[in-house]
Protein backbone atom coordinates (compact mmCIF):
# COMPACT_ATOMS: atom_id res chain seq x y z
CA UNK A 1 0.00 0.00 0.00
CA UNK A 2 1.62 3.63 -1.28
CA UNK A 3 1.13 6.15 1.86
CA UNK A 4 0.30 9.73 0.91
CA UNK A 5 1.73 12.42 0.89
CA UNK A 6 0.98 14.85 3.49
CA UNK A 7 0.27 18.55 1.08
CA UNK A 8 2.20 20.87 3.58
CA UNK A 9 5.84 18.62 2.44
CA UNK A 10 5.15 20.30 -0.90
CA UNK A 11 6.56 23.40 0.69
CA UNK A 12 8.67 22.24 3.05
CA UNK A 13 10.17 19.74 0.47
CA UNK A 14 11.11 22.82 -1.88
CA UNK A 15 12.57 24.93 1.22
CA UNK A 16 14.71 21.78 1.88
CA UNK A 17 14.06 18.05 0.80
CA UNK A 18 15.83 16.96 4.03
CA UNK A 19 13.67 19.03 6.41
CA UNK A 20 10.70 16.31 5.92
CA UNK A 21 13.17 13.73 6.97
CA UNK A 22 14.44 15.75 10.03
CA UNK A 23 10.33 16.72 10.68
CA UNK A 24 9.77 12.81 11.17
CA UNK A 25 13.15 12.20 13.33
CA UNK A 26 10.68 15.07 16.03
CA UNK A 27 7.56 12.53 15.75
CA UNK A 28 5.10 13.68 18.56
CA UNK A 29 7.55 15.73 20.42
CA UNK A 30 5.84 19.29 21.20
CA UNK A 31 6.46 21.61 18.21
CA UNK A 32 7.68 24.32 21.00
CA UNK A 33 10.99 22.30 21.15
CA UNK A 34 12.36 22.93 17.28
CA UNK A 35 9.76 25.52 16.06
CA UNK A 36 10.96 28.75 15.34
CA UNK A 37 9.42 32.02 16.68
CA UNK A 38 7.59 32.31 12.67
CA UNK A 39 6.44 28.96 12.71
CA UNK A 40 4.63 29.62 15.99
CA UNK A 41 2.98 32.59 14.92
CA UNK A 42 1.86 30.88 11.96
CA UNK A 43 0.97 27.78 13.40
CA UNK A 44 -1.35 30.19 16.51
CA UNK A 45 -2.78 32.24 12.80
CA UNK A 46 -4.37 29.04 11.95
CA UNK A 47 -5.70 28.03 15.00
CA UNK A 48 -9.08 28.78 14.57
CA UNK A 49 -9.12 27.10 11.10
CA UNK A 50 -7.70 23.69 12.87
CA UNK A 51 -10.40 24.19 15.66
CA UNK A 52 -12.99 24.99 12.76
CA UNK A 53 -14.05 27.45 14.84
CA UNK A 54 -13.42 30.44 12.56
CA UNK A 55 -16.90 30.64 11.63
CA UNK A 56 -20.15 29.29 12.34
CA UNK A 57 -21.88 30.03 8.64
CA UNK A 58 -22.55 26.25 7.50
CA UNK A 59 -21.30 27.41 4.11
CA UNK A 60 -17.85 28.00 4.89
CA UNK A 61 -16.03 24.74 5.15
CA UNK A 62 -12.65 25.12 7.19
CA UNK A 63 -10.00 22.32 7.63
CA UNK A 64 -11.47 19.78 5.76
CA UNK A 65 -9.40 16.83 5.13
CA UNK A 66 -8.82 16.03 1.38
CA UNK A 67 -7.43 13.17 -0.64
CA UNK A 68 -5.94 13.20 -3.88
CA UNK A 69 -6.04 9.65 -5.83
CA UNK A 70 -4.78 11.33 -8.43
CA UNK A 71 -1.61 12.86 -7.31
CA UNK A 72 -1.37 10.43 -4.37
CA UNK A 73 -1.76 13.53 -1.65
CA UNK A 74 -3.75 14.53 1.33
CA UNK A 75 -4.02 17.43 3.90
CA UNK A 76 -6.52 19.78 4.99
CA UNK A 77 -8.09 22.90 2.95
CA UNK A 78 -8.23 26.25 5.68
CA UNK A 79 -11.38 27.68 4.06
CA UNK A 80 -14.05 26.74 0.99
CA UNK A 81 -16.50 29.37 0.34
CA UNK A 82 -19.82 26.73 -0.90
CA UNK A 83 -21.88 30.05 -2.15
CA UNK A 84 -18.81 31.31 -4.35
CA UNK A 85 -16.58 27.84 -4.60
CA UNK A 86 -13.87 29.58 -3.65
CA UNK A 87 -10.49 27.68 -1.99
CA UNK A 88 -8.48 30.10 -0.04
CA UNK A 89 -5.28 28.75 1.71
CA UNK A 90 -4.09 31.43 4.60
CA UNK A 91 -0.79 32.56 5.48
CA UNK A 92 0.06 35.04 8.60
CA UNK A 93 1.87 37.10 6.01
CA UNK A 94 2.57 37.14 2.57
CA UNK A 95 5.53 38.94 1.20
CA UNK A 96 6.44 36.90 -2.15
CA UNK A 97 3.79 34.13 -3.80
CA UNK A 98 6.39 31.66 -3.75
CA UNK A 99 6.02 27.93 -5.36
CA UNK A 100 5.19 26.19 -2.99
CA UNK A 101 2.69 28.16 -1.82
CA UNK A 102 0.81 27.99 -5.51
CA UNK A 103 1.80 23.96 -4.79
CA UNK A 104 -0.32 23.57 -1.71
CA UNK A 105 -3.37 25.21 -2.43
CA UNK A 106 -3.22 23.19 -6.02
CA UNK A 107 -2.65 19.88 -4.28
CA UNK A 108 -6.36 21.45 -1.91
CA UNK A 109 -7.81 21.79 -4.99
CA UNK A 110 -7.46 18.47 -6.49
CA UNK A 111 -8.58 16.64 -2.83
CA UNK A 112 -11.71 18.77 -3.00
CA UNK A 113 -12.67 18.50 -6.99
CA UNK A 114 -12.11 14.81 -6.36
CA UNK A 115 -13.78 14.48 -3.59
CA UNK A 116 -17.19 16.05 -5.39
CA UNK A 117 -16.74 19.86 -4.62
CA UNK A 118 -16.86 22.19 -7.47
CA UNK A 119 -13.85 24.75 -6.87
CA UNK A 120 -14.01 28.01 -9.28
CA UNK A 121 -11.11 30.55 -7.74
CA UNK A 122 -8.57 29.82 -5.82
CA UNK A 123 -6.85 32.16 -3.54
CA UNK A 124 -3.86 33.01 -0.75
CA UNK A 125 -4.83 35.55 1.77
CA UNK A 126 -2.25 37.50 4.07
CA UNK A 127 -3.49 37.83 7.19
CA UNK A 128 -1.24 40.35 8.85
CA UNK A 129 -2.07 43.09 5.86
CA UNK A 130 -5.72 41.44 4.85
CA UNK A 131 -4.08 41.02 1.09
CA UNK A 132 -5.52 38.76 -1.02
CA UNK A 133 -3.58 37.08 -3.96
CA UNK A 134 -5.90 35.63 -7.09
CA UNK A 135 -3.96 32.15 -8.21
CA UNK A 136 -5.28 30.30 -11.64
CA UNK A 137 -6.61 27.34 -11.61
CA UNK A 138 -3.69 24.32 -12.56
CA UNK A 139 -6.01 23.87 -15.75
CA UNK A 140 -5.22 27.01 -17.09
CA UNK A 141 -1.30 27.16 -15.94
CA UNK A 142 -0.07 24.28 -18.02
CA UNK A 143 3.56 24.73 -17.05
CA UNK A 144 2.63 25.28 -13.60
CA UNK A 145 1.05 22.06 -13.57
CA UNK A 146 3.39 20.29 -14.89
CA UNK A 147 6.03 21.80 -12.10
CA UNK A 148 3.32 21.03 -9.50
CA UNK A 149 3.72 17.02 -10.82
CA UNK A 150 7.48 17.22 -11.23
CA UNK A 151 7.78 18.86 -7.51
CA UNK A 152 5.11 15.32 -6.17
CA UNK A 153 7.80 12.69 -8.68
CA UNK A 154 10.62 14.45 -7.06
CA UNK A 155 9.33 14.12 -3.63
CA UNK A 156 8.88 10.22 -4.27
CA UNK A 157 11.77 9.63 -5.92
CA UNK A 158 13.75 11.39 -3.22
CA UNK A 159 16.61 9.47 -1.22
CA UNK A 160 18.39 11.05 1.95
CA UNK A 161 22.00 9.35 1.07
CA UNK A 162 21.24 11.03 -2.58
CA UNK A 163 23.18 14.04 -3.68
CA UNK A 164 22.73 17.10 -1.91
CA UNK A 165 23.40 20.92 -2.65
CA UNK A 166 23.06 22.90 0.32
CA UNK A 167 21.41 26.38 -0.02
CA UNK A 168 23.61 28.76 3.18
CA UNK A 169 20.75 30.83 2.67
CA UNK A 170 18.46 28.35 3.52
CA UNK A 171 20.81 26.61 5.99
CA UNK A 172 21.18 28.94 8.00
CA UNK A 173 17.29 30.04 8.78
CA UNK A 174 16.49 26.13 8.51
CA UNK A 175 15.08 24.89 12.09
CA UNK A 176 16.61 21.30 11.46
CA UNK A 177 20.37 22.67 10.76
CA UNK A 178 21.21 20.99 14.25
CA UNK A 179 20.45 17.87 13.14
CA UNK A 180 21.59 18.16 9.46
CA UNK A 181 25.64 18.04 8.48
CA UNK A 182 26.42 21.44 8.97
CA UNK A 183 30.03 20.45 7.03
CA UNK A 184 27.73 20.90 3.92
CA UNK A 185 26.35 24.29 4.89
Amino acid sequence: METYIPISYLNDFIFCPRSIYFHQLYGRASTRLYHSKDQAKGLAAHQTIDSQSYSTDKTILQGLEVFSERHNLCGKIDIYYAKTKELVERKKKIKIIYPGYIFQIYAQYFGMVEMGYTVKKLKLYSMDDNKNYPISLPEDEPEQLKKFEGLIDAIKQFSLSGHFSPNINKCQRCIYRNLCDQSLC
